[in-house]
């Protein structure tokens, strides 16, 4: 596969399997488009949505994609599974090369991200941008006053042998709460609230970062936009 950051002239060679000799001639004679129009640098570099053309040949034409989808419970945030429905299930099958930025658990809810821009989806999701995601959790047990401290302070997980970031938990019932992390570990609120042996009933994503899930958005439903800052 090539890279993203791919030289025009190492491309075009790879494509069109010839030499570099021949895509030089190419160049010279001003039939490689790049984005539309004659480039004659084959040093330049082409990302992943870059346009190349040669001669009546569409070398590269990728169009970014960015969809918000609405988690169902039950449904799997895979890009495929022999035995359980995935999120890729809930699509039109010209989304399939699609991958997800931040993933939920199989019953829990709410948004989820899916694009074919990984750059765009390591920022989601990568440990250093420190995103706030936002969810609605119930549990078992009423919520105390020590459980929302130490979330605050961060809780030890012993087999990764690390404390969690700080996280808010607001309480907004007996059982109920608002849980706001700036990280995105396995299960994390699970056992952050089995740390006090307070099973987690349901989880619902309502946001990541700027991106917030519309209440008109039914379950197993999607909307997709040319920018993700529109979202």
């Amino acid at each position: 596969m090539v890279s993203y950051a791919a030289r025009l002239d190492k491309f075009i060679a790879q494509q069109l399997g010839c030499k570099k000799r021949h895509v030089q001639l190419l160049l010279a004679q001003g039939q490689v488009l790049l984005n539309g129009e004659v480039c004659h640098d084959g040093e330049s570099l082409i990302g992943q949505f870059c346009s190349v053309q040669v001669a009546a040949n569409v070398l590269r034409q990728q169009t970014p994609i960015y969809l918000m989808l609405h988690k169902p419970a039950g449904v799997l945030s895979a890009t495929e599974d022999k035995q359980h429905t995935t999120v890729m299930d809930l699509l039109p099958p010209k989304y399939s090369g699609l991958h997800i930025a931040g993933r939920l658990d199989r019953q829990s809810t709410g948004l989820l991200l899916l694009t074919n821009d990984g750059q765009w989806s390591r920022q989601i999701t990568q440990p250093a941008t420190k995103l706030n995601k936002y969810y609605s959790v119930t549990v078992a047990k009423p919520i105390t006053q020590t459980q929302v401290d130490a979330f605050e302070q961060g809780i030890y997980f012993a087999y990764e042998d690390l404390t969690t970031a700080p996280a808010q938990l607001i309480v907004t019932g007996i059982c109920s709460a608002q849980v706001v992390l700036s990280e995105g570990r396995y299960h994390q609120i699970k056992r952050m609230f089995g740390h006090f042996r307070n099973q987690v009933l349901s989880i619902h994503r309502s946001q990541i970062g700027h991106i917030k899930l519309p209440v008109s958005l039914a379950a197993g439903h999607y909307i997709a936009v040319s920018d993700p800052m529109d979202f």
